[in-house]
């Protein structure tokens, strides 16, 4: 959606102060909450708010035979959709381009970081594997809804419980659930966009930010043997980003995810309790 002239000029004449509409910095995130267990047939499920932004994201498992090429390893699928309360432009109906364009960024930042160790999730090689099924929905969009999406799906696997599962039978009993949880390593991922408006950069933007941007880069950030490493990258929108905007980008997303890790495992921690 296209903002006003008169809005997108203001907010571009605030960063260049080094200030935005919500007196944040260029940096700055807004509050963070998240909770669990918000549906009881889930295997796993969280609601995540960022300032005023929401969605809740729920796992549930499956066993189905694996793919032809990973025949003992687990599988994954993630999906998304805004509901038509999230905001005035969403409408029921299909998935559109940007659902899908957030669901395909959340599940390659968490596939390409290691943090599901998939080996784990075989039953029977070449016969039976564990596939987790990842839905997120937004239910109020006040911008910055794929990192939200992003976090939920972490926190959701994090408190994720296998299903009982029948071998004589070979299907599942939902809403049967074991005490063991998904086999997940120490490379938790983090999603972090980075929007351009104008000739500046910011992180987390509001609605209104995210409509002025002309341009996007989404870090998946892990850390690997104490160093962090970039999973996944994901351009969007219609402007280039130049060399030094991207080390910029970079540097900026090493301090950041020094100051997100903490505050989302203490708050999932704090939840499992």
């Amino acid at each position: 959606m296209q903002l006003p002239n008169i809005n997108k000029k203001r907010i571009i004449t605030l960063l260049k102060e080094g200030k935005r509409l919500d007196q944040r910095k260029p940096y700055d995130i807004r509050d963070i909450t998240i909770e669990t267990g918000v549906s009881i047939n889930a295997e796993g499920t969280s609601r995540v708010k960022i300032g005023k932004s929401e969605v809740i994201v729920g796992v549930k498992m499956d066993v189905q035979t694996p793919y032809t090429d990973h025949e003992d390893e687990g599988t994954m699928v993630t999906s998304m959709e805004f509901s038509p309360v999230a905001g005035e432009r969403y409408e029921a109906g299909p998935p559109q381009m940007d659902s899908i364009e957030i669901a395909r960024v959340v599940d390659r930042g968490i596939r390409e970081s290691g943090f599901i160790d998939w080996k784990k999730l075989c039953i029977k090689s070449g016969e039976k594997v564990w596939s987790i099924l990842i839905d997120i929905y937004c239910i109020n969009d006040d911008g910055n809804i794929l990192d939200a999406s992003a976090i939920g799906a972490v926190a959701a696997l994090k408190v994720a419980k296998f299903p009982v599962y029948n071998e004589e039978t070979g299907k599942v009993k939902y809403g049967e659930f074991t005490e063991n949880s998904l086999p997940l390593t120490e490379h938790l991922p983090i999603t972090m966009s980075f929007y351009k408006i104008g000739d500046k950069l910011l992180f987390d933007p509001t609605r209104d930010e995210e409509d002025a941007s002309e341009a996007r880069i989404t870090l998946s950030v892990s850390l690997f043997k104490k160093e962090k490493a970039i999973n996944s990258m994901q351009k969007g929108g219609i402007t280039s980003i130049k060399l030094n905007e991207m080390d910029e980008i970079i540097k900026e997303s090493e301090k950041l995810y020094d100051i997100l890790l903490p505050k989302i495992e203490k708050q999932i921690k704090a939840i499992k309790k």
